[in-house]
């Protein structure tokens, strides 16, 4: 298939952003180890891609320093943060120094740092990389899964924090298990 190049090329860059601001996104920090050190940066390009094989994607910039260490070392885990995690997703999502030297994390399987008070983790081996306009993305194999939260998900909106707020399901409440139709 040859990709068509034109289409979008009169799209205003702040008006894409504005436009795209509208479709919420949750927030994970991807997070792997180089040997030396942890490193990691906060995604809101995350999502379960296959169930068979457990694939998951996220998309991180050409000009990510922290996806070059990841890409090197193979591995690294999503950190699916929790609503009390703002300040977390700002260390990760500026660039400095030790962002894990007020963070509190244990290793995962594959060493890959798990950060404490995450909703849930995804431990993951590098599957594939394609190459995307200004990013790249990324598939993994998923490994190894963390326990689930009842807690609520940390989310971005129009350029902000917000969290989610419980909705009544009537059908919910007559069939309590999954329906074929349900999300992964």
């Amino acid at each position: 298939m040859t990709p068509v190049t034109d289409l979008g090329s009169d799209i205003d860059p702040a008006r894409f952003r504005t436009v795209l601001g509208h479709f919420c996104t949750g927030v994970a920090v991807v997070t792997g180890h180089d040997g030396r050190a942890p490193v990691g940066f906060a995604c809101q390009s995350f999502a379960a891609l296959s169930l068979d094989p457990p694939l998951v994607l996220f998309c991180p910039a050409k000009t990510s320093r922290t996806w070059a260490v990841l890409a090197e070392s193979g591995r690294f885990a999503v950190n699916v943060l929790s609503e009390d995690q703002q300040d977390v997703s700002a260390v990760f999502g500026s660039r400095g120094a030790d962002k894990f030297a007020s963070i509190d994390w244990t290793p995962a399987p594959s060493g890959s740092p798990l950060l404490t008070g995450a909703l849930t983790w995804i431990d993951c081996t590098l599957e594939a990389v394609h190459e995307a306009g200004d990013h790249y993305v990324v598939v993994g194999r998923v490994t190894a899964l963390g326990e689930p939260s009842d807690d609520r998900p940390l989310l971005f909106h129009r350029g902000r924090y917000t969290v989610t707020e419980p909705v009544t399901d009537a059908l919910a409440a007559l069939m309590p298990w999954p329906r074929p139709d349900d999300w992964l």
